[in-house]
């Protein structure tokens, strides 16, 4: 799962645990959007508590050392390329996460894969989905032993029957709606049905 881009700061931590109450999240990404470093540091801090005691990993976007200090599982490297996630896997392995993202081509795919990465991400964190990150996912989880996730922002429920990836991120399309737990509950079973 993957938070919003524009989160009502105050609002939010409490919308995300009724959320977590529901379904099994296997990890949370801390989306940063537009926040500022000292915003994105106490949302990130009060996330880490509430998704941890869901029982959920949280992962932090582009900030291994804020990761470090608010106690987060690990980190998602959109930007940098092979040398942040290097940076990243230096400072937070064997016991942290560190995932890649942003990734637009089965070159960069490969590149970052080879690297001691925990998964692939393919697909924006939120906004429009991107076609070509389904069928680069399904190539990778057809192919290699990392996992992939495919980030789709604006996922329907009855096509994560047709997923062939280890893992669905959902973001927009759980917290545009007007009741983000039953939509969170619709992707579950649509999930568990299709397993």
């Amino acid at each position: 799962m993957i938070t919003p881009a524009d989160p009502d700061l105050e609002r939010f931590p409490r919308q995300l645990m009724a959320v977590l109450t529901g379904p099994e999240v296997a990890a949370l990404l801390v989306r940063r959007g537009d926040m500022d470093d000292t915003a994105y540091a106490d949302f990130v801090e009060r996330l880490v508590q509430i998704g941890q005691a869901a029982g959920a990993a949280v992962i932090v976007e582009d900030d291994v050392a804020l990761a470090r200090r608010a106690g987060a599982d690990g980190v998602h490297v959109t930007n940098g390329g092979a040398k942040a996630l290097r940076v990243a896997i230096e400072a937070l392995k064997p016991d942290g996460i560190v995932g890649a993202g942003a990734i637009t081509s089965r070159h960069d795919a490969m590149s970052f894969g080879e690297l001691d990465v925990d998964y692939v991400m393919f697909g924006p964190l939120g906004g429009k989905r991107d076609p070509q990150a389904f069928e680069l996912a399904q190539w990778w989880a057809e192919t290699f032993e990392v996992p992939a996730v495919l980030s789709d922002p604006d996922a329907d429920v009855a096509e994560t029957t047709k997923l062939a990836t280890e893992f669905l991120a959902v973001s927009d399309c759980v917290w545009s709606t007007s009741d983000p737990v039953s939509t969170m509950a619709a992707f579950d079973r649509a999930a568990k049905e299709a397993a």
